[in-house]
């Protein structure tokens, strides 16, 4: 049920408003330099929807190996560009940037897919992996301000004046950088709930107690800090869904973990304490009427028991399977709504 999330890859988009290219027109040669880099950011946006609406970095690997390639064509295309009249400054960093980003995906990429195989194996490895997504996403921003300020120094030495008229890629991949932060927010205040539950439901089915109550407890505190984090969370775009829908979840988590869990673990100290007193009295051969009258109210007791835990845990189950079903649905249509497709 792990949501993975792209990083934000952030480009600078600024076109020129003239007719005919000649690259002795500095206004031609940025619009040439851009251009060159134009399969890339293409080839970026379907990987980043394809990420976005749910397929894992591993499962959309042949991918990432065509964004390589065509970040190698980009690189090519712009070497092939001769420099500005004797003035490699915006070529240079434009090739600078693209071999940031072909490192990015060649190098980066690898360690986000590796992480992604042990990512749901604790809220540690969870957390690693989104900070290691947020890092990458720094470097890029970092290195397109980086050539958006040579850029706007180019243009500034060769009196051009740029327009800030974004493409429509531009505008759909800064929304997908935007949307996958606020997203991997939300996902954590889920995964932390979520993981304690499933270490909780793998201690109640080893019966040990004192791991179901730590695991209790440490879900009580996960859904307090959760609910507490999404109430401080602007809604995305006007949009509260997901976080609304993550909510929901981490009510439920918290009633669960507050009111039903007592009840359960209850069970099984009634159940440890009927099997000792079984032993004992299957290990005496001849029993008193009051023995015997205690032992068959005990019996009466269980037996109760059994059918209230029985019940008590079909409806945290059928809870719990419902919860995490709204949630499902509530990450897709969150994501069908505000991730641009980009095929």
């Amino acid at each position: 049920m792990t949501k993975h999330l792209i990083l934000f890859i952030c480009c600078f988009a600024a076109t020129i408003a003239l007719k005919a290219q000649n690259l002795d027109n500095p206004g031609d040669y940025i619009t040439a330099v851009y251009k060159a880099r134009g399969d890339m950011d293409v080839k970026y946006m379907q990987y980043l929807s394809a990420a976005a609406h749910g397929r894992r970095a591993r499962k959309i690997e042949k991918l990432r190996q065509e964004v390589l390639d065509d970040i190698n064509n980009c690189r090519y295309k712009t070497t092939d560009l001769p420099q500005y009249k004797g003035d490699n400054t915006l070529r240079k960093a434009s090739i600078d940037y693209i071999q940031l980003c072909y490192r990015v995906f060649d190098e980066d990429y690898k360690k986000i897919v590796n992480l992604e195989e042990i990512a749901e194996q604790s809220v540690d490895e969870m957390q690693a992996y989104l900070l290691l997504q947020e890092k990458v996403d720094e470097k890029l921003k970092e290195g397109s301000a980086e050539l958006e300020k040579t850029t706007q120094a180019f243009a500034t030495k060769y009196n051009v004046k740029l327009t800030e008229d974004k493409s429509a890629l531009t505008e759909k991949m800064e929304v997908a950088g935007k949307l996958n932060g606020y997203i991997n927010k939300v996902y954590l205040a889920f995964f932390k709930s979520n993981w304690e539950d499933g270490q909780m439901v793998k201690a109640m089915n080893d019966k040990k107690i004192s791991d179901v109550e730590q695991a209790r407890s440490a879900l009580a505190r996960y859904t307090a800090e959760g609910l507490q984090s999404l109430d401080t969370l602007k809604p995305f775009d006007g949009d509260p869904s997901l976080a609304n829908s993550c909510r929901q979840v981490l009510n439920y988590y918290k009633n669960m973990a507050e009111n039903d869990m007592p009840k359960l673990t209850e069970f099984y100290v009634k159940e440890e304490d009927f099997a000792r007193l079984k032993k004992s009295f299957d290990g005496n051969s001849s029993h008193t009427k009051d023995e015997v009258n205690a032992y068959n109210k005990a019996v009466k007791d269980i037996n109760g028991s059994v059918n209230a835990f029985n019940q008590l845990n079909t409806k945290v189950n059928n809870g719990r399977t419902q919860a995490l079903n709204n949630w499902q649905d509530a990450e897709k249509r969150f994501a069908d709504e505000h991730m641009p497709h980009y095929h």
